[in-house]
């Protein structure tokens, strides 16, 4: 009884934190904040456009661990190793670089206002907008964390080799569902992959259309060629659309834990399918599972800091 009570009171702290973001938080202590980002975020979008990609991910690896707290953009210090070096976050670097060109501007303009984990949450939805995608409701007010966890990082994604049970549980922990977790998987209509990846599923799966795996192979060896990069989507790489669910209906999901969701007699069949031919119902969903993904234990009120380099915790 005492733990369940425990529990309900940690469920109970996490959905007071997120009622307290608000879309106006901004709004007399930074109006020029959403503009700063939509402004760097399309600048630096049209120089490479699978910086979306990158600005999305970085929100999500940032939220599943701990919460979205701007934990996953800490530097390594004597007391923690930070989360950039774990594994799931190799592919993101460069987008690093447009937050903490974001922050630079923003703190020229507001010094100590503006957050660090809300500045990652509006850069993911600007890129996605500038490709096409979908907006949600986004609220701010996050505040940033002081530690960072590698460990848990390298625990909490999916792994390439995950089942659609796996992938259930994974996001459930997060406190989304399996209908969250299909509609999150169509991020994967932007960016791109390593060889390393996807290597396997082209030459060892069977649930995967033989024309496909041919033209991954081109560039991805059994043997070598690691880094070697492959768009999620061959037809529609730089748009923001459902043509990755028509992936996965033809076999031709580039990891072996988005074809999953289209395995036959599997739970998420149904869904695939309505994604495949009902764009507005992808973003649908997309939308509503981002709001509650940017939702996930933000700090907020006195908890964490306002970071002035999203690097390193202030001085005390």
């Amino acid at each position: 009884m005492a733990a369940f009570l425990v529990l309900i009171l940690v469920l109970a702290s996490s959905v007071a934190n997120a009622g307290n973001l608000c879309p106006n938080f901004y709004e007399n202590s930074c109006p020029q904040f959403e503009s700063i980002v939509s402004n760097i975020v399309k600048i630096a979008v049209a120089q490479e456009v699978r910086m979306a990609a990158k600005l999305l991910h970085l929100h999500f690896h940032d939220c599943f661990v701990n919460g979205c707290d701007a934990s996953i953009a800490l530097d390594d210090t004597p007391t923690f190793v930070g989360e950039k070096n774990a594994s799931p976050n190799h592919n993101l670097s460069f987008g690093f670089e447009v937050i903490y060109d974001i922050k630079t501007h923003v703190e020229a303009t507001c010094p100590g206002i503006v957050s660090c984990a809300d500045i990652l949450a509006l850069a993911a939805l600007d890129g996605v907008k500038e490709v096409g995608g979908p907006s949600w409701n986004l609220g701010f007010g996050r505040r940033d964390a002081r530690t960072a966890n590698k460990t848990e990082a390298e625990r909490v994604f999916p792994k390439i080799n995950s089942t659609v049970a796996e992938l259930i549980a994974i996001f459930s922990q997060q406190g989304l569902n399996a209908r969250d977790m299909t509609a999150l998987s169509g991020a994967h209509t932007i960016g791109a992959a390593r060889c390393i990846t996807f290597q396997k599923r082209i030459y060892n799966d069977k649930n995967i259309n033989s024309s496909f795996a041919a033209t991954r192979q081109e560039t991805c060896p059994r043997i070598g060629g690691n880094s070697n990069i492959a768009p999620f989507d061959m037809q529609t790489p730089d748009i923001f659309d459902n043509q990755y669910y028509k992936n996965l209906v033809l076999q031709s999901g580039l990891l072996h834990s988005d074809q999953v969701l289209y395995d036959k007699g599997g739970s998420q069949v149904a869904l695939v399918n309505k994604y495949s031919t009902d764009q507005s119902a992808f973003f649908a969903d997309f939308a509503s599972a981002m709001t509650k993904m940017s939702n996930i234990r933000p700090l907020t009120g006195n908890d964490g800091e306002i970071r002035t380099d999203c690097t390193i915790i202030n001085k005390i």
